[in-house]
C-alpha cells in the first residue's frame, strides 16, 4: 500500500491531495505487468479505466486500412494515458501496446470518477495536464502537415534536448523504426536522414546518443 502511495503521490494529477485522498487512490488502484510488446487495449476497446506508467514505456497508436501503424503518442515513467476516454464514457480511441516490458498503476473509472467529484483539486491537475498535452499534439499536427521529414526529425530532436534538459546531446528513449512511425516515415527514409545530418555535421550519431552539432540549423529546418 506504501508503495502505491508513493507511486501515486509522485504525480502531476494528483497534487495537493489529502493522506487520506491519496490512500483512497492507492486502495481503488492495482499494479499490472505486461510482457514485451503486450497489448494495455485495443481502439474500441470499451475504457474501464486508466493507466500510469510505473515501468517501460507505452505506444498510442493507429492502423490504417493497409495496416500501417500511426504512433501518436509515447508515455514514460509517471505519465497517465487513457484517461480521456474515462471521462468521455466512450471506448479507447487507439490502441496501446507496452515497448519492451512494462509495469502499469491501474485506476478504475466509476472508483476515480466518484474521488474527483469529492476532491476538485484533482480535476483543475487534469485540465492543466491536458492543457499541456493538446499543445503537444498541436505542435505534432503541424509538424507532421506542413514540415518535410527532416524537419519533423530535427524538431524531435530540438524537443528530446528540452525535454533532457540538454543543449548538446540527447539520448533517443525508443528504437529507431518506432521514432520512424512517430514521425510518420518509413525506417528506410529516416536512416537516410540520420546519414544526412551526420555526414554534414548537423549532428553526431553515437548508436543511441546523438551530439546537436549545430543547433541553427536544426531549428532552420
Amino acid at each position: 500500500m506504501e508503495n502505491k502511495k508513493q507511486l501515486i503521490a509522485n504525480s502531476i494529477l494528483f497534487a495537493g491531495i489529502s493522506p487520506d485522498q491519496l490512500a483512497e487512490l492507492a486502495d481503488i488502484s492495482h499494479v499490472k505487468t505486461y510482457g514485451r510488446g503486450e497489448s494495455v487495449f485495443f481502439e474500441g476497446d470499451a475504457a474501464d479505466g486508466f493507466y500510469k506508467v510505473i515501468e517501460g514505456k507505452v505506444k498510442i497508436f493507429k492502423l490504417s486500412m493497409e495496416g500501417r501503424e500511426q504512433i501518436l503518442h509515447i508515455f514514460g515513467k509517471g505519465e497517465p494515458f487513457g484517461e480521456v476516454a474515462v471521462f468521455q464514457g466512450r471506448p479507447f480511441p487507439a490502441n496501446a501496446t507496452v515497448l519492451g516490458k512494462g509495469k502499469l498503476l491501474f485506476f478504475p473509472g466509476p472508483e476515480f470518477i466518484r474521488l474527483v467529484h469529492a476532491n476538485p483539486s484533482i480535476a483543475l491537475n487534469m485540465l492543466a495536464m491536458f492543457s499541456m498535452r493538446l499543445r503537444r499534439f498541436a505542435t505534432q499536427i503541424e509538424h507532421l502537415s506542413l514540415k518535410e521529414v527532416p524537419g519533423r526529425l530535427a524538431s524531435h530532436l530540438l524537443y528530446l534536448s528540452e525535454e533532457q534538459r540538454n543543449r548538446d546531446q540527447v539520448t533517443l528513449d525508443i528504437p529507431k523504426g518506432q521514432l520512424a512511425s512517430l514521425l510518420g516515415t518509413s525506417p528506410e527514409t529516416l536512416s537516410r536522414i540520420f546519414t544526412k545530418m551526420n555526414e554534414e555535421g548537423i549532428i553526431r550519431l553515437q548508436g543511441k546518443v546523438i551530439s546537436l552539432l549545430d543547433r541553427e540549423r536544426l531549428e532552420a529546418f
